[in-house]
């Protein structure tokens, strides 16, 4: 007997989901504490670089939900799609 995969999926996509809000959450952490002002130089280096690879990974994560959602609208031949820099006008 086969077993659906549609669980694994959801799973899979509220795993990601909750990758993406920590490393929003540390990444917001880590501005406030350089922001203070006082840490040490290399401290300061040390979380700057982390903070840019959690955006790096941030911006990553919102690339590929945007090439989901573009997927999902052409797979249910939606008419007409605005672009999400047009959605603020």
């Amino acid at each position: 007997m086969s077993e659906s995969t549609e669980p694994v999926v959801a799973e899979d996509s509220d795993a990601r989901i909750r990758d993406f809000e920590q490393s929003l959450a540390r990444l917001e952490q880590i501005v406030q504490t350089l922001e203070q002002g006082e840490l040490s130089l290399e401290a300061s280096l040390q979380q700057f670089e982390q903070g840019v690879k959690l955006a790096n990974a941030c911006q990553g994560a919102l690339e590929a939900a945007e090439l989901k959602v573009e997927q999902l609208v052409e797979q249910n031949g939606l008419q007409q799609t605005l672009s999400f820099d047009d959605a603020d006008e």
